[in-house]
């Protein structure tokens, strides 16, 4: 059932739970990631990156989701995430595909930033589709999306305030500490709560968290064993997403967990099966892989049951 972000979040709000956004490529990676939803009777977001876009399509990747949802009786949303570039996202506007688009604007200056957003909510909103926005800058590298460590800066509680009421967005993705990419830590998830606090606080829409992937230690472990280099790699604990969804978060971001499952699931396939060309039986494991790690992350947020 294809529904809005705001009808989603609302429920998340009054139920204290958060929802995962979970990005799509390829039709692998909707089956798993829907497969787990109907597992976990869990609403669920389904994203699509500008690099998800430039890779297979507006329109594909917008068919197979909504073919996914009129399947399931579960809500559904199809997210445009991270738009930075302002025309694509106006095109997913007029496309008639989404139901919810985030504007990300976070690069630049407050008041424009502010204006920018402002007219896209004026867009979305005649289409009854919802806006994400962002004030903030998350550090690291996703797809299209890269911020040096010297250029990010965190959200400002006050800002936040008048950003609201000025654009009237949504949600808001707010930076409090995370990180894009599978290098998010050296040492323990650090996160800024108190600032947190504040910004729920300050404002009356729902708060995102992106860059809060886990890299899961199972799945690490087989992507690093098979031959992945990524032995460096640190993510969010679950125990600090818990705690940000107590403190306000209703939507968070994963995206670099699906790819380490996708990634361990066929590496490990083709070094014990080797006498397999058939794509079928070589996505599988990683389609099963990806289910699991969208279930937990499902789990961890408090979305179980909820749909």
């Amino acid at each position: 059932m294809l529904t809005t972000l705001t009808s989603v979040l609302k429920h998340a709000e009054k139920h204290r739970y958060a929802v995962g956004a979970f990005n799509i490529n390829n039709l692998e990676t909707l089956q798993a990631i829907m497969d787990a939803a109907e597992a976990e009777h869990s609403p669920v977001i389904l994203s699509t990156s500008e690099g998800a876009i430039d890779y297979a399509g507006m329109d594909e990747l917008a068919a197979l989701a909504h073919i996914a949802a009129k399947k399931t009786k579960l809500p559904v949303v199809f997210h445009l995430d991270h738009g930075k570039n302002y025309d694509l996202v106006v095109k997913a506007i007029k496309s008639g595909w989404y139901t919810s688009v985030m504007y990300d604007g976070s690069s630049l200056p407050l008041k424009e930033n502010i204006r920018r957003t402002k007219k896209i909510v004026e867009m979305a909103h005649k289409k009854k589709i919802s806006v994400e926005a962002e004030l903030g800058a998350i550090a690291g590298i996703e797809d299209f999306i890269s911020v040096e460590e010297r250029d990010a800066h965190l959200t400002d509680p006050e800002q936040a305030r008048e950003f609201v009421a000025s654009t009237g967005c949504d949600a808001l993705a707010v930076a409090v500490g995370t990180k894009h990419g599978a290098y998010k830590f050296k040492g323990e998830s650090k996160l800024d709560y108190g600032r947190l606090k504040r910004i729920a606080e300050a404002v009356d829409v729902p708060l995102v968290l992106h860059g809060a992937s886990g890299i899961p230690a199972n799945i690490k472990r087989i992507c690093t064993q098979y031959g992945c280099e990524i032995s460096a790699a640190k993510g969010v604990s679950d125990a600090a997403v818990k705690k940000a969804v107590t403190l306000g978060v209703r939507k968070v971001n994963v995206d670099t967990d699906l790819r380490l499952a996708f990634d361990a699931g066929i590496r490990k396939f083709l070094k014990e099966r080797p006498e397999v060309i058939d794509p079928r039986e070589i996505l599988k494991p990683a389609k099963e892989l990806m289910t699991k790690v969208v279930r937990h992350k499902m789990k961890t947020l408090g979305s179980s049951g909820k749909g």
